[in-house]
């Protein structure tokens, strides 16, 4: 079999990195896109590391992301795979307080970031004879979030991308699909449940219960590893007649 080779962005940690050891473990060129210095120790934490290729890269800036993925199909020879998983939280706030440049700033982040790399990656995914977009969404472009409004609709927004490409891509055999992670354990959620709380008035575990916990038929936050494994078998043969769906992995939260 011909080793993958796959292009993550948001590989600094959480998630991103969860992804790209997944994928690495599977014996996969990954290249690392993130612009802080915590790619080089997930580059660090995959075995073999010449199949590692850490690289400064803001999603938000096109030179930026045009120069990554070339770096990475010189480095590897071709991509057969895009992880858009680079995402921020965005404010906590009533629309009535939500600042026009933290709206812009999510936006760029979790909408433009995921147009950009998929606009320089897509010529190189259509050469590929396995080839595969993954978009990292979240349970809240599917449901409302209080007071969320900038990121559950930058989310809700990377379903819609999602589902074009999938039909663009589509010809060329290339598989698109969008992972919807319910609250995942780590600093991010942490982050946003104090948020949450100091919204809600209520101390933190009450926080994470009202807003996340209590909604799951599990009752439990979701494990980075989870969403990672689905990454892997989205891009997988067993998942190549899998393209335009967004499939949660949440716990039991949404059912849609």
């Amino acid at each position: 079999m011909t080793r993958q080779t796959v292009f993550v962005t948001g590989a600094s940690q959480g998630i991103g990195r969860q992804i790209a050891l997944a994928f690495g473990a599977r014996g996969a060129n990954v290249a690392l896109a993130a612009r802080g210095d915590g790619i080089d120790e997930t580059a660090a934490l995959i075995d073999g590391t010449e199949r590692a290729l850490p690289i400064r890269t803001d999603v938000t800036d096109e030179p930026s992301v045009r120069e990554a993925i070339e770096q990475t199909v010189e480095t590897f020879g071709g991509l057969d795979v895009l992880v858009n998983n680079a995402g921020i939280a965005g404010p906590t706030a009533p629309i009535e307080s939500v600042e026009r440049e933290a709206w812009d700033r999510t936006m760029a982040v979790n909408l433009t970031g995921p147009y950009l790399t998929t606009k320089h990656a897509a010529s190189h995914l259509r050469e590929s004879d396995r080839a595969s977009v993954i978009n990292i969404s979240s349970i809240s472009g599917k449901r409302p979030l209080e007071n969320r409004t900038p990121y559950t609709a930058s989310k809700m927004a990377v379903i819609g991308l999602t589902r074009t490409l999938a039909f663009e891509l589509g010809a060329d055999d290339v598989t698109v699909n969008a992972i919807c992670p319910g609250a995942t354990r780590g600093p991010r959620i942490d982050a946003v449940i104090e948020a949450q709380a100091e919204s809600l008035g209520v101390d933190f575990e009450e926080a994470k219960q009202q807003v996340f916990t209590d909604d799951a038929a599990l009752e439990t936050l979701v494990d980075a590893e989870d969403v990672a494994e689905m990454a892997v078998f989205l891009a997988s043969d067993a998942g190549q007649h899998i393209t335009g769906q967004d499939i949660n992995v949440d716990g039991g939260t949404v059912w849609y």
